[in-house]
């Protein structure tokens, strides 16, 4: 939405400006797509090399607990263990990945097409309603409210999609690029979103680096998101956007059994777009109240007769 008003604001005309805002989105769509595509191909090739290093990690483990006293048949653990139907699975989560990359992809477009509509709302509030001044000025709010936290969640979805990609980058892990991109989309899927971004990539960091940096791996995820999402996040966000903890629960929930997966992704976003737009309207600020952290839900100004 931003560089599109942004192009407005340069008076350039709106069908111009949609038309690079759609053409930027798809080739950004189109890189992630390939990105996707290429990593879910070059790990299926390497799956032999993988599936081997996976066996020498779960020896070397054996070893280790069996120095402690811990004893364990390695003959046992490769007849239960089987390195191939869990790379194999590694492999299927990758290209379900790539279905939900897609389909955001598709979503994000849509998005755009509602924005270029939503510029000539007001032209059709004003012929359309009696009121036209107090539904225009509750439309402009609920559409500055909805832009400011798409672009707050947006910048820190994306410092922490680029942090990780340089810290798994430095520890040398492959497909760095396409874990990073994972953990900017799923930082929009509240309190578990972080989590399931980080567990693939800590999973390989096992079988290609070894346990050691694995464990770095998993402290780099933690680091970046409690930097980013408990210090920076509410900082920028301010308590007016804030969405109670039960909410944002029941959000991840409702919207993920209505969408699938591509819900759990928009969860927040589509509870912030309802509580936003009836933050705006005096009859249902109340239930704006109850979806808050807090009563912190702005009263409307005394209008002047």
């Amino acid at each position: 939405a931003g560089p599109f008003y942004w192009l407005q604001k340069h008076k350039m005309p709106p069908w111009l400006a949609l038309l690079i805002v759609i053409a930027t989105v798809m080739l950004a769509g189109f890189l992630m797509i390939t990105l996707v595509g290429t990593s879910v191909n070059d790990f299926t090739d390497n799956l032999p090399i993988y599936q081997e290093k996976l066996r020498a990690q779960a020896l070397l483990l054996i070893d280790y607990l069996n120095r402690f006293g811990i004893k364990l048949s390695r003959e046992v653990l490769l007849e239960h263990f089987d390195p191939g139907a869990v790379m194999q699975s590694a492999a299927g989560m990758l290209a379900r990945a790539g279905g939900v990359l897609t389909n955001s992809f598709l979503i994000l477009l849509t998005v755009i097409f509602i924005l270029f509509e939503a510029a000539g709302m007001p032209t059709k509030l004003r012929t359309a309603l009696p009121d036209a001044d107090f539904s225009l000025t509750s439309f402009e709010k609920f559409i500055a409210g909805v832009r400011q936290y798409l672009v707050i969640k947006t910048l820190v979805s994306l410092v922490t999609g680029i942090a990780v990609t340089i810290g798994l980058m430095l520890l040398g892990l492959d497909y760095f690029l396409l874990w990073g991109l994972l953990a900017f989309l799923l930082n929009y899927v509240p309190n578990i979103g972080s989590i399931i971004a980080a567990i693939p990539a800590v999973l390989l960091a096992v079988v290609q680096l070894g346990m050691f940096k694995a464990l770095l791996v998993a402290a780099i995820y933690l680091a970046v998101n409690i930097i980013m999402g408990n210090a920076v996040e509410p900082k920028l966000m301010g308590h007016k956007l804030g969405l109670s903890s039960l909410v944002v629960f029941l959000s991840l929930v409702f919207w993920g059994w209505i969408l699938g997966p591509i819900g759990m992704l928009l969860s927040v976003p589509l509870t912030m777009i309802v509580k936003i737009a009836l933050e705006v309207n005096d009859s249902t600020r109340w239930l704006a109240i109850l979806l808050s952290s807090d009563a912190s839900v702005p009263q409307k100004a005394p209008t002047d007769k």
